[in-house]
C-alpha cells in the first residue's frame, strides 16, 4: 500500500513537472512584435541623416561629418571607453589621414527609430565596418550594435550621444 501511494505521488509530481515544462502555445519569439515605425516621417529623416553621416565617414569628409555632431557629443564605446566631441574629431582626423580605409555599412533590417518627446529621436541598429589595407582587398573588420541619440534644435539635427557595444572583431 505504501509503495502504491509513493508511486502515485511520484507519477503526479512527474506529470505536473512535465506539463509545466511543455512548450507554451505562445512561443516567446512570436511574442516579440516586428518593428514598425511609430512615426514614418521621423524614421525616414533619421535614415537619411544616418546615411549622410556615414557617407561622410566613408568618404573621409571631416567637415561634413563634423556638421552632424553636437559639440556636446558623448561617445560610449564598450572597448574604447567614453570620449567627447574633441576627442572624436581628433580620432576621425587621424583615421582619415591613414592609408587604411574604413567603410561603415548599416545592417538595414536592424534599424529602428523612436521619437524622444521634446528632444528628437533615438536610432538603434547593427552596423559593420570593413577595412582596406594598402594593396589589399576589403575585409570585414567588426560588427557592433549601436544607439545614436539625435537632437532636433530648430530643424537642425545633431548627434548628441553614441553608444557602440557588443563588438565582434574579425581582424586582429
Amino acid at each position: 500500500m505504501k509503495i502504491s501511494r509513493a508511486f502515485t505521488f511520484f507519477l503526479l509530481i512527474t506529470t505536473v513537472f512535465i506539463t509545466s515544462c511543455k512548450k507554451s502555445n505562445k512561443d516567446p519569439v512570436s511574442l516579440v512584435r516586428a518593428y514598425s515605425p511609430v512615426d514614418k516621417e521621423l524614421h525616414d529623416i533619421i535614415v537619411y541623416l544616418d546615411s549622410m553621416f556615414f557617407n561622410a565617414f566613408n568618404t573621409k569628409e571631416l567637415d561634413k561629418l563634423r556638421s552632424f555632431l553636437s559639440d556636446q557629443l558623448e561617445f560610449y564605446h564598450d572597448l574604447g571607453g567614453v570620449t567627447n566631441y574633441t576627442q572624436n574629431l581628433d580620432a576621425f582626423t587621424r583615421s582619415f589621414a591613414s592609408e587604411r580605409k574604413l567603410r561603415r555599412e548599416l545592417v538595414r533590417e536592424t534599424l529602428e527609430v523612436y521619437p524622444i518627446k521634446n528632444y528628437g529621436a533615438v536610432e538603434t541598429g547593427i552596423h559593420r565596418f570593413y577595412a582596406t589595407e594598402k594593396g589589399q582587398l576589403e575585409k570585414l573588420s567588426s560588427e557592433a550594435k549601436f544607439v545614436q541619440v539625435w537632437q532636433n534644435k530648430n530643424g537642425t539635427w545633431k548627434i548628441t550621444r553614441i553608444i557602440s557595444y557588443g563588438h565582434q572583431e574579425f581582424l586582429k
